[in-house]
């Protein structure tokens, strides 16, 4: 039997989120809906329900209000063993601060990879959570976010103290 995924939207300072939480209250799912739901947001097999997504939206506002440096959610990932690495690599890399691709390579063994870290980026289910945002180019360029290059100078500048949504 498949197990339900519940989904909710809603709108934060960066644009509308959408939320997904399996049945055990994981989340599974976090993505930027700028322009509508897409992707995996548009399954006919999402239930759209706003109070198991409720943790998660109450934890991302709190993040967006500058009274939450880190998550306390349960995640659940799924996807080829390497990316789950860079993923959890991801998430060592501390709040307000950023981290080259290159350099996020060589924390997960794979030097050379800088190219397949990026992919792994790009394919990261729960984006802010899994901040991905604070991987940038070597010369701290800000390239390739899922989100929009406005979205991530707007997350970097929020975690560095320069930037709050009213």
């Amino acid at each position: 039997m498949v197990q339900p995924i519940y989904a909710d939207r809603f709108d934060s300072p960066v644009g509308e989120l959408g939320v997904a939480v399996d049945s055990e209250g994981r989340l599974v799912r976090l993505a930027f809906l700028a322009g509508g739901v897409s992707g995996a947001f548009a399954e006919p097999a999402l239930a759209w329900r706003s109070q198991p997504c409720a943790q998660a939206r109450r934890q991302l506002l709190e993040y967006f209000a500058r009274r939450r440096k880190s998550f306390e959610l349960d995640v659940h990932l799924e996807g080829p063993a390497f990316e789950r690495r860079v993923w959890e690599e991801l998430r060592r890399i501390p709040y307000g601060e950023t981290l080259s691709y290159g350099k996020l390579a060589r924390r997960v063994a794979s030097p050379e990879a800088a190219q397949a870290i990026g992919q792994a980026n790009h394919r990261n289910p729960v984006a802010i959570v899994i901040p991905c945002h604070r991987v940038v180019a070597a010369d701290g360029t800000l390239v390739g976010f899922g989100g929009g290059i406005a979205t991530q100078r707007a997350l970097l500048d929020l975690e560095r103290g320069q930037r709050t949504f009213a």
